[in-house]
């Protein structure tokens, strides 16, 4: 299968700062990948170049193996754009903004109508059709923008930012469509809000300073510092300073009579430690679990790496 994206070493400059650094990435599979950064990391900038949107300083993007720069028009029909602040005209209908967005992809005219008809049922907008855009509330709003995007079929959706000033309900019901469109073809998801990727993303990419900090999947981003704390179940529960005498742990605290939380920081053998501990002594463990890391613990991490 020929890679859906391809950057290589894409840098971009603002006068004389530079916006993004040396950023290669292959993307060749379907699915919601996060792009993830905090605000001016570099994402926009980014997404804006992938679209053809803004002209790179270095550096080449493919499109399903179009050049971007070389072969404009072939790379940006398998490409959807929904940026942060979809450009939707709120003097046109759905129905006519919708034809007029398919003709702007240089859509067969025998295709526009049933094109614009499917990217309205797979959005929930069909009963739209005929409202004015500036008659719609956000969330629908939002919908339009997503069926623009996707109104030709390309094999990779680009949104920036998709849930941004949405409220609870709208956000969910933005994110079950995603998941959908997902389904079919390659999303790439921007957003500075750690939970978002996580619901969403089977993928990560973190940029931070413009450069690339982390790619992998979500598991191992996950997981990507040690876990610095245990939670002990135990029948025979000793008393605090039993806790605090093994070897590497800096803290304990009992959440219950019969579970502690024990805290430790960078020893790799400090869970058999205590495991063996806890038979040796006849605490009868129940359970025992390591803690995964908060999110924003790993993006606080991630994002010292490249200062």
């Amino acid at each position: 299968m020929s890679s859906i994206l391809k950057i290589e070493n894409l840098s971009h400059r603002y006068s004389a700062a530079w916006a993004v650094r040396d950023i290669n990435l292959e993307i060749a599979q379907t699915g919601v990948i996060g792009l993830l950064g905090s605000n001016g990391a570099g994402k926009s900038t980014t997404m804006n170049i992938i679209c053809g949107v803004l002209n790179q300083t270095e550096g080449k993007v493919f499109i399903d193996g179009k050049d971007t720069r070389k072969e404009p028009e072939a790379a940006k029909m398998n490409i959807g754009f929904l940026p942060q602040s979809p450009p939707l005209h709120s003097d046109f209908t759905v129905n006519e903004y919708l034809t007029y967005a398919a003709g702007l992809r240089l859509m067969e005219k025998s295709t526009i109508k049933s094109a614009v008809e499917e990217a309205m049922e797979r959005t929930g907008i069909s009963h739209f059709s005929s409202r004015l855009i500036s008659n719609l509330s956000g969330g629908y709003k939002q919908r339009v923008g997503i069926a623009q995007a996707i109104i030709h079929k390309p094999r990779l959706v680009v949104m920036d930012e998709p849930t941004n000033g949405l409220d609870p309900n709208q956000i969910i019901e933005a994110r079950k469509l995603i998941r959908e469109i997902a389904q079919e073809r390659t999303v790439l998801l921007s957003s500075h809000i750690l939970s978002e990727i996580h619901l969403l993303c089977r993928e990560v990419i973190m940029i931070e300073a413009g450069r690339i900090v982390f790619s992998d999947t979500m598991d191992a981003f996950n997981n990507y510092i040690q876990p610095g704390t245990m939670l002990l179940k135990m029948e025979n529960p000793p008393p605090l300073s039993e806790l605090l005498s093994i070897k590497g742990v800096s803290k304990a605290e009992y959440l219950t009579d019969k579970q502690a939380r024990l805290y430790f920081d960078g020893d790799q053998d400090i869970t058999e430690r205590i495991i063996e501990t806890a038979v040796k002594s006849g605490w009868r463990v129940r359970e025992a679990n390591l803690d995964k890391n908060l999110l924003d613990d790993i993006f606080k991490q991630l994002s010292t790496q490249s200062l």
